[in-house]
């Protein structure tokens, strides 16, 4: 990029020009920034906007979103690292020039891979989520104007005239005064979300919202409009890659979000297969406990927990030779015939360990990957399940811990990476376990950590070498350091993988 400072200079002069620019401490970044920047501040931008995602990230692992918990310490990382958040501050253009600029930066990093995407859209859209909760009411309909949602609030006498039917549809606005409480006429299939959780009131073809359940509407139009954004982006990044300025801090980048390594190199052959059913009851986090529970009683398991299970063990050290032994054993007890196990599955297992097909190496499922993606269906064991559902009873699982209802409620409200933590601190025995849970592979090993005494080889594993690229120039060499500096992996995509199981 060629960068000057005249741009900056003119926009510097008109005051009121700049506020009209960012009207906003939201938006839905629906125009590119136009001025010039110097690398120097493309790498510096990009890099605490990299911080304040995995900062809500981990604020989503550890609390409860839209708690006062979550909801302060969430601002004040934003404060610290200077991006917008409240619309009440004076002198705002900065901070809002930097989110919008970051933003943007980040969307050429996060576009290569669907598990990119994914993980970027997550984390924007918890950030918005945040700041439209913290949106002054009377700012509320030019933003939805200026983010191009044609959702208007309707007029007292319309209000009061539909009063009982939206008060029965919607539920409690939780402390607000209905008559100080706004409602939105939305097209119904814009509203989907909330008919389908019967949470709103339909008539000739609006649903009647109220202030309070807009943000669900917004957040699915968001994600819809970046998500285009994003495949859109990634035609464009052939070119971006062939700048040798970009491509080193690009992709350190997109190698900076997931943390921990837990690829299998390092840990190949670190468990024999008798120590399973034992590490099972002491070191699986619930959902990969309740995968083996149900592999013993019926002696296999469908597809989706195949893979799941699968990819988990071979995360925390299952080999080849024992993978292969491991599940042959176990559904020729289901009376399966072994000739039928060579012939219809062990190729499988062979294809997830990178020896068939694409020669692929696959990764171990992360708590995104398992929560977003191939829902269970009848018959199934894998995934997030609430308690009480037909085959993964959480109930099951925390029923011997103390204060499990407290966990069963956060299930409920499907806050399953928080309830799982809270579940680890329990059977562990500490107050706070110091890290923000992301994975199953992440509760295996820690839990071994505490449970040998804070003796583990974790770290040799999980610590990878940051690629290394020769910078183009002297300038570049300081940001792409503090990028490598990230806890930093990239999941191996597991596109295609779901074929061959």
């Amino acid at each position: 990029m060629q960068f000057s400072g005249r741009i900056r200079k003119k926009l510097r002069l008109a005051g009121d020009q700049r506020n009209a620019h960012y009207p906003h401490s939201l938006q839905f970044y629906l125009q590119p920034p136009m001025e010039n920047i110097s690398l120097t501040e493309f790498e510096s931008l990009a890099f605490d906007r990299v911080k304040l995602l995995k900062a809500i990230e981990n604020l989503g692992v550890s609390y409860v979103k839209g708690t006062e918990q979550y909801q302060s310490k969430l601002e004040a990382e934003i404060r610290k690292l200077k991006f917008s958040y409240r619309e009440s501050l004076e002198d705002e253009y900065e901070p809002r020039r930097r989110d919008h600029i970051s933003h943007f930066i980040l969307r050429l990093a996060y576009c290569q891979s669907e598990d990119l995407r994914r993980w970027f859209i997550q984390q924007e859209m918890d950030l918005l989520r945040f700041r439209f909760s913290i949106l002054p009411k009377d700012k509320v309909q030019s933003f939805l104007k200026d983010s191009h949602l044609h959702f208007e609030a309707i007029s007292d006498e319309e209000k009061t005239l539909r009063e009982q039917d939206i008060m029965a549809s919607s539920p409690s606005p939780g402390g607000v005064k209905w008559e100080l409480e706004s409602v939105y006429k939305v097209p119904f299939a814009d509203a989907l979300d909330l008919f389908r959780g019967r949470k709103v009131y339909l008539e000739d073809g609006f649903a009647y919202v109220p202030l309070k359940d807009i943000v669900a509407i917004v957040l699915n139009e968001f994600r819809a409009t970046l998500s285009k954004a994003l495949a859109l982006t990634a035609r464009s990044m052939p070119a971006v890659q062939s700048d040798e300025r970009l491509q080193p801090l690009l992709s350190h980048l997109s190698h900076s979000y997931t943390g921990q390594d837990y690829s299998t190199q390092k840990n190949t052959g670190k468990i024999s297969l008798d120590q399973i059913d034992s590490l099972s009851t002491k070191s699986f986090p619930p959902c990969m406990r309740q995968l083996h529970k149900a592999l013993r009683e019926n002696h296999h398991l469908r597809h989706g927990g195949r893979m799941q299970y699968g990819l988990f063990l071979k995360g925390i050290g299952l080999t080849l030779e024992q993978a292969l032994q491991f599940w042959k054993q176990e559904f020729i007890r289901g009376k399966m015939d072994p000739d039928k196990f060579d012939k219809g599955y062990s190729y499988n297992i062979r294809h997830s360990f990178g020896k068939e097909g694409k020669r692929t190496d696959y990764t171990p499922f992360s708590c995104m990957k398992i929560i977003l993606t191939n829902p269970p269906g009848q018959g199934d064991y894998h995934g997030r399940k609430e308690s009480g559902s037909e085959s993964a009873t959480w109930g099951m699982v925390f029923k011997s811990v103390a204060g499990s209802e407290d966990i069963l409620d956060l299930v409920k409200g499907s806050h399953y990476q928080v309830a799982c933590q809270k579940y680890f601190e329990m059977t562990h025995s500490v107050d706070d376990c110091g890290f923000s849970l992301n994975h199953p592979n992440q509760f295996f090993l820690e839990s071994q950590r505490i449970l040998s005494g804070g003796k583990d080889n974790k770290r040799e594993a999980s610590q990878p070498e940051a690629p290394q690229h020769k910078p183009s120039a002297p300038k570049t060499r300081d940001a792409a350091a503090a990028l490598a500096s990230l806890d930093s992996s990239l999941e191996m995509e597991l596109e295609g993988l779901e074929d061959y199981f």
